[in-house]
């Protein structure tokens, strides 16, 4: 049985957010850390975008600024998701480190059954999209991540409730995901999409997500029992003793850099891209 460190959760503000997820992620390769799981929410909410994403394009600021909604750029790739009522979960790994095969598609497998497995433990039964869960191969060119299925992802009764993202660099790999608990569609597509046809054609795409209290019997699952679920699952899937952790010294030093350099309201990510990053969800 592998150790891994497991990081309580904890709600934070989205460049608190990433610094930590990015610290974890750039000093992995070191070898000092074992694997990282960690459950987080946003506070207050946040629109995330994919590495590769344009800003401009991807999210309507004038919006976000109005209604108090931070807007960052994570290290994975992907689409952007409004963080506001979802649970984020962030793992970090080497690569090939078992149970995870070398390549991409294969660790997002493995992921996506400690997912299901941990939804299983709440009564909820998900189901690993296939090659192409979209009806006749259509593609929506939506900026929005829970617009449509991708690949691996899970879906409830063929309705989106998790969507992930992944990013490589120096032998190590970080995989984000967001695992709708409560959702507005109709807010997120207003802070995502500034043109009018288009935020209602998004809106209308949005509302085939699925959220855990949507499922789920009353009274609906607290967070507290949400993480506790997917934790099993991943501790039952990766056959791994999670005991839990904090950063090291060395990760909240550089959290604390980056924040400061990187992730701020006023910066975007300046840096190197990652040497691969997988961005299909």
């Amino acid at each position: 049985m592998s150790v891994w460190r497991l990081i309580p959760f904890h709600a934070s503000d989205a460049f608190e957010n990433m610094a930590a997820d990015e610290a974890i992620f750039r000093l992995m390769p070191l070898g000092h850390t074992p694997p990282t799981l960690r459950f987080y929410g946003w506070r207050p909410a946040a629109v995330s975008l994919g590495y590769f994403q344009n800003t401009v394009q991807a999210c309507n600021l004038a919006v976000c600024r109005r209604e108090g909604i931070d807007v960052v750029r994570r290290p994975t790739g992907g689409r952007a998701v409004l963080h506001d009522g979802d649970l984020t979960y962030a793992l970090c790994a080497r690569v090939g480190e078992p149970p995870f095969p070398p390549g991409i598609a294969g660790a997002y497998r493995v992921i996506g059954r400690c997912l299901q497995e941990g939804l299983h433990r709440l009564g909820i039964d998900a189901a690993i999209a296939p090659a192409d869960p979209e009806p006749s191969g259509v593609r929506d060119g939506s900026v929005a991540c829970f617009a449509r299925p991708a690949k691996d992802e899970l879906l409830v009764e063929g309705r989106k409730i998790c969507g992930s993202a992944q990013a490589r660099s120096r032998g190590a790999f970080l995989q984000h995901g967001s695992l709708l608990v409560r959702f507005d569609a109709a807010r997120a597509a207003r802070c995502l999409v500034a043109e009018t046809e288009e935020r209602e054609r998004t809106r209308r795409m949005l509302t085939r997500a699925v959220t855990a209290v949507d499922i789920c019997l009353t009274p609906p699952p607290a967070t507290g029992a949400i993480v506790r679920a997917l934790a099993e699952g991943f501790a039952a899937v990766l056959h791994a003793d999670l005991r839990t952790g904090a950063l090291t010294d060395a990760e909240e030093a550089l959290k604390a850099r980056l924040k400061r350099e990187k992730y701020r309201p006023e910066a975007w990510n300046g840096e190197g891209e990652p040497d691969e990053t997988a961005a299909p969800h």
